[in-house]
């Protein structure tokens, strides 16, 4: 079956074939037909399935072949990054039409966004904290959406954006259609798509299993010789690019410091950095610039990235689902792919589960030439430091650098007051007077000539005149 059998419009059938595309996914050939007849869907399909054209090609279609005015299509993502994806996606396929989309999320400024959203915009990609601001300011209209995506509904749930999903619900209240799209189906997603969704239609291609492209690896290590490990496995492989996921944002950061420090071609991507830094990563990683991502989980939800040969799990993942999404990244596009975990004694109990779920793929590994019996943390697994940078230089002149030790302050000529200025014609009304400092005069005459005279305080005053009082009873008392 190729694209053609679908009734679309002819652009998008153009655009399709000037990517490469020739037959649709298992999920895309499930629910476009249906999506094109304007009905409410939910598909559930693991990732790396194609979901994100499943939902482009229907809501392109519905776009070109009718008229509106306002925002008439909204796309919820979790993530910036699989905002942005699904944003330079729908590019692709808009660069001949008349169409214009807009991506909204966090991180930059929003007046910029506020400038885009003034314009014809038909499309909006967004994250749903980032909608609701400007919701709040009223620089969207959400009443003019006539279809829905909610992308990674499950993920957004995860990342507690259950109360934005549900505002964002209200505010497209007038949509003619909404689709979902998801990898897992919780109970809470489950009753949420009840209640918003018109009789929708379920599409689940296969059931939520690893790729059967890759490969796993376990390596059971103590947790602190997992840096040296990791290290040892990376100067032995021959990897084109390669994904390590760590838990926390702490955790990236540290392990991408120490593998920069050891000499690899390393880039972080954790939900801490600037959003200039994060498209840098990604970007960086995706061209080539980076051989190793060191990443948390979000990137492993959605994210389209070729010729990843390797995933590592650094840090046991929480639940299976979490290493489903994670191993994704690797083993695309029928790719093979290799997937390696490292496995601590307080990861037993997950490990059992993960084993139950895999049942006998999973193989148990152990690098030859590394010292299992290390007690104590080596030197190279320690937190790297960062060096101080030297403050900058300061240049005077054009082709000459002055460091700060030979930097002089400039000397400004004073202000001078032009003829007819207001400065020249100010007139002073009032002048403080000026205090004359009392002078003291010193008597150079022996103390024995002269007695200096100082002035009493009346404290002092009236005890003298007691004594003297005293004195003169005492006189006229003797005989």
């Amino acid at each position: 079956m190729s694209f053609a059998h679908f009734s679309m419009h002819p652009m998008l059938l153009d655009a399709i074939s000037a990517q490469g595309f020739t037959e649709p996914t298992p999920i895309q050939e499930k629910a476009v037909p249906p999506a094109l007849a304007g009905e409410d869907l939910l598909g559930l399909a693991r990732t790396g399935t194609g979901k994100t054209l499943a939902y482009v090609l229907p809501m392109l279609h519905k776009l070109l072949t009718s008229s509106g005015h306002g925002v008439r299509a909204l796309v919820v993502a979790p993530t910036r990054e699989l905002a942005m994806q699904i944003s330079s996606d729908i590019q692709q396929m808009i660069r001949k039409t008349d169409l214009s989309c807009v991506t909204i999320f966090g991180g930059v400024g929003l007046h910029s966004q506020r400038l885009q959203l003034k314009g014809d915009v038909d499309i909006v990609v967004a994250c749903p904290g980032r909608l609701l601001d400007h919701v709040r300011r009223r620089s969207i209209d959400l009443s003019t959406v006539k279809l829905l995506v909610l992308d990674e509904a499950d993920m957004m749930l995860d990342m507690g954006f259950i109360e934005d999903i549900q505002q964002i619900l209200d505010e497209t209240a007038q949509r003619e259609q909404t689709l979902l799209f998801s990898a897992t189906m919780p109970e809470e997603l489950e009753r949420m798509a009840d209640t918003a969704m018109n009789s929708p239609q379920h599409i689940q291609v296969d059931s939520i299993a690893p790729v059967e492209s890759v490969s796993h690896e376990i390596y059971p290590v103590a947790p602190h010789l997992k840096t040296p490990l990791l290290k040892t496995i990376l100067r032995s492989m021959d990897f084109q690019s390669l994904i390590v996921f760590v838990r926390t944002r702490y955790g990236a950061k540290r392990l991408w410091r120490q593998l920069g420090n050891a000499g690899f071609n390393v880039t972080c991507l954790q939900g801490k950095l600037t959003q200039r830094r994060r498209q840098e990563a990604m970007c960086g990683f995706r061209r080539g610039k980076y051989e190793i991502l060191v990443a948390t989980d979000i990137a492993a939800r959605g994210l389209d990235i070729s010729c990843v040969s390797h995933v590592i799990n650094y840090d046991f993942p929480p639940t299976v689902d979490t290493y489903i999404h994670r191993i994704g990244r690797t083993g695309r596009a029928s790719a093979t792919g290799s997937a390696f975990t490292f496995v601590s004694p307080e990861d037993a109990p997950m490990m059992k589960t993960l084993e139950r779920a895999l049942g006998d793929d999973i193989t148990c590994c152990y690098v030859d030439d590394f010292d299992y019996s290390a007690q104590q943390r080596s030197t190279a697994a320690k937190p790297a430091k960062l060096k101080k940078q030297p403050r900058p230089q300061r240049v005077r002149q054009k082709g000459s650098v002055l460091g700060a030790e030979q930097a002089t302050p400039r000397n400004r000529p004073a202000r001078q007051t032009m003829p007819g200025s207001p400065q020249s014609k100010a007139k002073i009304i009032s002048k403080p007077p000026e205090k004359k400092a009392k002078l003291e005069v010193l008597d150079l005459r022996p103390a024995s000539r002269t007695a200096l005279k100082q002035p009493h305080s009346p404290r002092k005053l009236q005890k003298l005149k007691i004594e003297e009082k005293k004195f003169q009873d005492v006189d006229d008392s003797q005989p």
